[in-house]
């Protein structure tokens, strides 16, 4: 498990802030939730150097840089230089990109991770919940992005996360392991999302 995937899981266990709830569920903000908050505020008040300033010196380019392997090509350096050309457009995509590989590659450890035999039921309905508060901390940060360019992918992505969230309550066996099911559905959604908004290498060379 990276440490990213550590990173978000962590934060994600924390006093229960009320009931999960697509939509209405507010995740609690780490580095890299924050940086990106900070970039948008500066691009929505038009202040393109401080966006540039705060994505160069915080967590969202770290953080772009350590996953650059599971990452579109080229997504930091295109991310920099549409906040260099001050394309507040672009850099929303881009960044709709970057967070939902992230909401994706805690899909795909999710079902890793819940598929261990030795797990009770309890504990996997347990693991499934902090799974999808992890990952709609990040998802959640661009549903809207996602939705004015592709609106049957937003509605297939929370219809997964409410499949989920009503299984994760499940703690009998054997419906447990249905748990799984919209953890690959969300991984499948996303990654198909990815591969449609990234731009041809060309574009990005």
């Amino acid at each position: 498990m990276s440490a990213l995937v550590a990173l978000a899981l962590l934060l994600a266990v924390a006093p229960p802030v009320g009931a999960h709830h697509v939509g209405t569920y507010t995740p609690r903000d780490n580095e890299i939730t924050t940086n990106f908050k900070q970039v948008k505020f500066s691009l929505q008040a038009r202040k393109f150097d401080v966006a540039l300033r705060l994505f160069e010196q915080g967590a969202l380019r770290a953080a772009m840089r350590e996953k650059a392997t599971s990452l579109p090509s080229g997504l930091e350096a295109s991310t920099r230089a549409a906040l260099q050309a001050q394309d507040a457009l672009e850099v929303e995509r881009r960044l709709m990109i970057f967070f939902a590989a992230l909401a994706r590659d805690l899909a795909i450890e999710a079902d890793r991770q819940l598929a261990d035999p030795t797990l009770t039921p309890p504990a996997r309905a347990a693991m499934g919940q902090r799974f999808l508060e992890a990952m709609w901390r990040y998802y959640n940060l661009v549903d809207f992005a996602v939705s004015s360019r592709d609106s049957r992918t937003s509605t297939a992505v929370r219809l997964a996360f409410d499949e989920a969230e009503g299984d994760a309550k499940i703690t009998s066996a054997p419906e447990a392991d249905r748990l799984r099911r919209p953890f690959r559905r969300i991984a499948q959604i996303l990654s198909n999302l990815i591969d449609t908004s990234s731009p041809s290498p060309r574009r990005d060379s």
